[in-house]
C-alpha cells in the first residue's frame, strides 16, 4: 500500500474496508501516539461542493456525541481534495460479519445488541441527530461483548437533509419508506432501520430483498414483512412484536423514541410483556449508495389491481336489518335492556389497597385486578392509577382496576474499585446500570485499574443512572525539558509546567554567567514520570573576594587577614627601618580577584648593625 498520510499526522497502515461513501484504513496518530481509523471519502462525494458543506457541519456536530456504544470522532479534516474522518479505532467484527459466518442468532443477544443501539440512538437523537444509515455493517460487536456504532460522521444534523436533487442517501435494505421516497426524517427512521437489522440478526434473513435498490426500495414502501417467527419460531412474541411495531410503514405507528424502544427491550430480556400492540406479533444494495427517491407514483404503479365488479347491495343490506331485529326481541326477552344503576367512582389515588377498598365498598364499587409498578412519585403500597378514574360513572357492583406502587426502581451501585476495566464494565452491565468510562493518568494505580466511581458503591440508583468509572491509564512519561544554560527562573517555571519538581544548587563557575543554569540530572530528552524531581546546578559566578588592606600592618597580622579572605600570601623582605611593617601589596586593597589568589606583600627589615672596626 503506498504511503498516506492526513493532516500530516495520521500516518495509514492497512486498509480495512471500503463501502458506498467511504474507504476506512487504520492508522497512527504520530502525535498522540494511538491508533485511530481513518475514513475518506469518495472523490465523486468531495467534487459537491454542497455535500462538502453539509459533510463539514454533521462531522463537527457528530464530534460532540459521547456514549460508550458511539464510535468517538476525534478529527476531521482536508488534504487537497480528500475529505476524511478520523474516528475511535474499534477492535472487533460488525454484525453484518456475524450473521453471515453464524446465520440467526440467540434472539435474546440480538435484543441485548439492539438495546445499546437504541441507547447510543437516544444520546444522537437527543443532540437532533438522525443516523439515517443504521446497518449491521455499522454496528460493531466488541470483544467485550458491547456494541459500537458507526458513521455518524455522515448523519442527518438539525434542518440538514444530506441528499441530491431527486435522491436520496441510505443502504436499500435498510431504509425506512419515508426515506425511500426522498420524504423528511425523523427519530423514528432510524428505529425502523434498527427493525430491519433486529429481524435480520434473528431470522438470518433480509425482510425485502430484490435485484436491485430501486426495486428493494419499492418493497420498503408498498410491502409486508413476513412475521419474523413464520422464519424462526424461537423467536419470542414479545420480540416480534416489537420488531413489527419497528417496521410499520407509518412514522406515527412507530416507537415515539429510542429509549421508548429499548424500554421494550429491556422487557423482552426480563421475560415481561411489551408495550408493543399484540397485533404486531403476528448484495452491492448493502453499500450506502445514492438512489432515486421512490415517490407515490411509482408505489402506486406497482400494487395496480382489477376493479371489482359491481353487485346489487340489497339483498344483503335486508338480510343484515333482519337478524338485528331477530337478536333485539331476544335480547329484549332475557331482560338485557334493564336499567343497571350507575355510582360515581371516587377517588382512591394516593391510598392503600385496604383504604382503597373501603371507600370502594362505601361507593357500592369493589376493587378489580392489581397490578404493581414502579414509581418514582408514589410510596410503596399506595395506588397509583385506577381504572375507571375519579368521576366516571360505573355500574354499582362493578369492579375498579388498581395499579399499586412497589416504590422506586432502585438498585445498590456494585463496588468496583480496584478491578480490571473490563471487569468493571461486566459487573456494572450486570447490575443493570449505563456506564461511562474516563482515564486520568496516576502513578500510584497499575494502569487499567478503576481507582474512583460516581456514585460511590452502595448508593441506591434507577436503571438510567450512568455509573462513572476513573480508570489509571498508569504513571504518565514526560520528555524533560533541556534547561542548560537558561536562567534560573525561567529553568525552573519551564520544569514545572512540563509536570516536574524542581531542586536548585548553586556553586560558583569561572565560565558560567551568575544564575545561569550550569547542568541538570537527569538530562534533558529523556522521558520521565510525571512528578519526578529535577536538579539544576545554578551558577553563583566566579567566586572572588575583595583583597583587604594589610599595608603598615605586622607581617603576622597581614598573614592572617589574607588568609581570613581566603587568599594565599607570598612573602617578599625588604630592607628597611620599619622592622616587621607591610610596605606594600600586590594585588592592591580593595581589587576583586579570585579566591586562592595569592598576594605578594613586601615586608620592611632593620638593616644589621655594624660592627666595630679593629684598627680603630
Amino acid at each position: 500500500m503506498e504511503e498516506l498520510v492526513f493532516g500530516r499526522r495520521y500516518r495509514a497502515t492497512e486498509k480495512i474496508g471500503s463501502g458506498g461513501m467511504a474507504e476506512v484504513y487504520k492508522a497512527v496518530d504520530e502525535v498522540l501516539g494511538r491508533t485511530v481509523a481513518v475514513k475518506v471519502l469518495h472523490p465523486r462525494y468531495a467534487a459537491d461542493p454542497g455535500f462538502v458543506a453539509r459533510f463539514r457541519q454533521e462531522a463537527q456536530a457528530a464530534a460532540n456525541l459521547s456514549h460508550p456504544s458511539i464510535v468517538n470522532i476525534y478529527d476531521w479534516g482536508r488534504d487537497d481534495e480528500v475529505y476524511y474522518i478520523i474516528m475511535e479505532y474499534v477492535r472487533g467484527t460488525d454484525l453484518k460479519e456475524v450473521v453471515e459466518e453464524q446465520g440467526a442468532l440467540d434472539p435474546m443477544k440480538a435484543a441485548a445488541y439492539a438495546s445499546q443501539v437504541c441507547s447510543a440512538l437516544a444520546v444522537a437523537h437527543g443532540y437532533d441527530i438522525i443516523h439515517r444509515d443504521i446497518k449491521p455493517h455499522n454496528i460493531v460487536l466488541a470483544p467485550d461483548g458491547s456494541v459500537k456504532v458507526m458513521d455518524f460522521g455522515i448523519a442527518r444534523a438539525g434542518n440538514t437533509t444530506m441528499t441530491q436533487t431527486g435522491s436520496v442517501l441510505g443502504t436499500a435494505h435498510y431504509v425506512s419508506p419515508e426515506q425511500a421516497q426522498g420524504r423528511a426524517l425523523g427519530p423514528a427512521s432510524d428505529l425502523y432501520s434498527l427493525g430491519i437489522v433486529l429481524y435480520e440478526l434473528t431470522t438470518g434473513k433480509l425482510p425485502f430483498d430484490a435485484d436491485t435498490p430501486v426495486a428493494v426500495a419499492l418493497k420498503q414502501v408498498n410491502e409486508e414483512p413476513v412475521p419474523p417467527r413464520q422464519l424462526n419460531p424461537d423467536i419470542p412474541p414479545a420480540l416480534e412484536a416489537v420488531i413489527m411495531r419497528a417496521l410499520q410503514k407509518d412514522p406515527s405507528a412507530r416507537y415515539s423514541s429510542a429509549e421508548e424502544m429499548r424500554a421494550d427491550l429491556k422487557r423482552v430480556l426480563a421475560g415481561a410483556a411489551v408495550e408493543a400492540p399484540a397485533a404486531m406479533a403476528a448484495g452491492g444494495m448493502d453499500e450506502t449508495s445514492v438512489m432515486p427517491a421512490v415517490g407515490g407514483a411509482a408505489a402506486a404503479g406497482s400494487r395496480v389491481r382489477p376493479v371489482p365488479e359491481k353487485r346489487n347491495p340489497w339483498p344483503w343490506i335486508i338480510g343484515v336489518v333482519v337478524l338485528l331485529l331477530a337478536g333485539l326481541g331476544i335480547a329484549w326477552a332475557m331482560g338485557v335492556f334493564e336499567q343497571v344503576p350507575t355510582v360515581e367512582v371516587p377517588d382512591v389515588i394516593g391510598l392503600t389497597v385496604d383504604e382503597a377498598s373501603e371507600v370502594l365498598d362505601e361507593a357500592g364499587l369493589v376493587v378489580g385486578p392489581i397490578t404493581e409498578r414502579t414509581s418514582e412519585e408514589f410510596e410503596e403500597g399506595l395506588v397509583m392509577e385506577q381504572s375507571p378514574e375519579e368521576g366516571d360513572e360505573a355500574p354499582e357492583g362493578s369492579e375498579v382496576v388498581l395499579v399499586v406502587s412497589i416504590g422506586p426502581d432502585v438498585s445498590e451501585v456494585p463496588d468496583v474499585v480496584g478491578m480490571t476495566e473490563s471487569d468493571a464494565l461486566r459487573v456494572v452491565r450486570d447490575a443493570g446500570f449505563e456506564i461511562d468510562i474516563q482515564r486520568e493518568y496516576n502513578s500510584d494505580v497499575p494502569d487499567g485499574q478503576v481507582f474512583r466511581q460516581s456514585p460511590e458503591a452502595g448508593e441506591l440508583a434507577s436503571p438510567e443512572t450512568v455509573i462513572t468509572i476513573i480508570v489509571s491509564r498508569g504513571t504518565q512519561l514526560v520528555r524533560v525539558p533541556d534547561v542548560v544554560g537558561q536562567p534560573r527562573g525561567n529553568a525552573t517555571s519551564v520544569l514545572q509546567d512540563a509536570g516536574f519538581r524542581v531542586n536548585v544548587t548553586e556553586e560558583f563557575h569561572d565560565t558560567v554567567a551568575r544564575d545561569q543554569v550550569i547542568s541538570q540530572s537527569p538530562e534533558g530528552g529523556v522521558s520521565l514520570d510525571a512528578g519526578s524531581t529535577i536538579t539544576i546546578r545554578v551558577s553563583r559566578g566566579r567566586d572572588e573576594v575583595t583583597v583587604p588592606d594589610v599595608i603598615e600592618l605586622s607581617e603576622a597580622q597581614a598573614r592572617r587577614d589574607l588568609q581570613a579572605a581566603g587568599l594565599g600570601v607570598q612573602v617578599n623582605y625588604q630592607v628597611s627601618p620599619d622592622d616587621d611593617v607591610v610596605l606594600t601589596q600586590d594585588p592592591l586593597p580593595g581589587q576583586r580577584v579570585r579566591r586562592d589568589t595569592t598576594v605578594t606583600i613586601w615586608v620592611g627589615k632593620a638593616p644589621p648593625p655594624e660592627e666595630d672596626n679593629e684598627d680603630d
